[in-house]
């Protein structure tokens, strides 16, 4: 599993050791050790403590990330100081914008970026296009609030803000990003009707705040048997097609395109290298 291919983005407490080996045993793709929001103002520095000891010690499985506090923050240096040592495959950076991840430095682990203001929103772009960030989040819960948002069943109010950051990753270069938490833990159903429609939208992947969200948000955000059985189906079709000198070829009636081939072609990379050591 690379942070290209991860589907579940799963946040665990800093502060509290039994949550977060809990979190590294799930099967999350990733476990984030959460030293802001998840964290109270006076347990910081037990947080930073617990977080190194925890994560030094982890043993191969999920990808390991820290949220550190915003740069505006006291308990930012203390964070970046407090993780310099560990070997992480990701940073995650809340409130991002280009300057925030440019407060980072150009050496370091990939960074991913949480958006979740308003000024995060306008300036994804130039946010994704920065050096070290490999993937953005949508952070709808503080974007909401600054916004004025209420929430949806049918998740509208926030069409534009899930569309406009897989639009601007893409044109960024980088992986389609993660989705937004689905804040009631309780709610299986409703979890995976939103990691569907999120998934419909572009999205590659979504955030997780308890351990009970990650079998569902793994297996909406693979590509089932019959979907890879497809891909190779429709890129055999295409490669005897051109191996014969044929510019146009038709599978089960469907004529098949190169932008056809191209997503045929993704989903078996992303299945291979999700599966790969």
């Amino acid at each position: 599993m690379t942070l290209a291919t991860a589907r579940s983005l799963l946040f665990a407490p800093g502060n509290d050791e039994r949550k977060l080996e809990n979190a590294l045993a799930t099967g999350a793709d990733a476990v984030v050790a959460d030293l802001e929001d998840a964290v109270p103002a006076g347990q910081k520095e037990t947080a930073r403590t617990v977080t190194g000891r925890v994560l030094a010690d982890a043993a191969g499985g999920s990808l390991l990330a820290v949220r550190v506090n915003a740069p505006a923050t006291e308990e930012w240096e203390a964070d970046l100081e407090a993780i310099a040592g560990l070997e992480l495959d990701a940073l995650v950076l809340p409130k991002a914008t280009p300057e925030t991840v440019a407060a980072l430095g150009t050496i370091g682990p990939a960074v991913v970026a949480i958006v979740e203001t308003a000024l995060g929103l306008r300036q994804a772009y130039e946010t994704a296009r920065a050096e070290r960030v490999a993937a953005l989040v949508l952070g709808a819960v503080d974007l909401g609030a600054e916004l004025g948002l209420e929430a949806r069943t049918d998740g509208q109010e926030v069409l534009y803000a899930r569309s406009h950051l897989v639009v601007e990753s893409a044109a960024a270069g980088i992986r389609s990003p993660f989705d937004l938490v689905h804040v009631d833990t309780r709610d299986d159903e409703g979890l995976e009707a939103e990691a569907r429609l999120a998934r419909s939208l572009g999205f590659r992947g979504k955030a997780c705040i308890h351990p009970a969200q990650v079998e569902i948000v793994n297996r909406v955000f693979s590509s089932t048997r019959e979907e890879v059985d497809r891909a190779r189906r429709v890129v055999d079709a295409y490669e005897r097609a051109l191996a014969e000198g044929r510019g146009a070829v038709a599978l089960d009636g469907e004529m098949i395109d190169l932008p056809v081939v191209e997503r045929a072609r993704r989903i078996l990379a992303e299945t291979e290298r999700s599966v790969s050591p």
